[in-house]
């Protein structure tokens, strides 16, 4: 076939090196060839899509006493900076939902006029966010 020596000419010229510039980088020569995004934000859209946020389920009635008697039992010992655990709904920033949340540590006050309870290391719950309340202090059994 006569293609066969087509390239014969130039296969072993030395490869041409310009004097004026200098020789580009691996990095920089595979950055020519990275994939173009046209779409400048679509794969965080995208993301932010597909990231998944729970409703803020109602508490039953039940479930209302309960976190009420907690809630009231918690400011009464509030000068013993008891230790609990509270479950609560932290509403999204960008979309509808949120996630529910733990926080755990000693609780310093209850403010009734934000209606917040409030931790010794500043964290701040909204009373209508929380599902649950957990500690020791419910528990007298387990004061040891």
């Amino acid at each position: 076939m006569e293609n066969e020596h087509y390239y014969d000419d130039i296969i072993n010229l030395k490869h041409y090196s310009s004097p004026s510039r200098p020789r580009m980088s691996r990095l920089n020569r595979a950055a020519q060839f990275a994939p173009f995004a046209a779409l400048t934000g679509y794969d965080t859209a995208v993301s932010e899509t597909a990231r998944l946020t729970e409703k803020k389920r109602e508490l039953s009635e039940d479930e209302y006493i309960i976190l009420s008697s907690r809630l009231q039992m918690l400011s009464e010992n509030i000068q013993s900076r008891p230790m609990v655990q509270i479950t609560y709904f932290l509403p999204d920033s960008s979309k509808d939902g949120g996630s529910y949340q733990n926080i755990y540590g000693a609780v310093r006050r209850i403010d009734e006029e934000q209606m917040q309870v409030i931790f010794t290391d500043g964290a701040k719950i909204d009373i209508a966010d929380i599902c649950g309340i957990d500690g020791s202090i419910f528990n007298p059994d387990m004061h040891s």
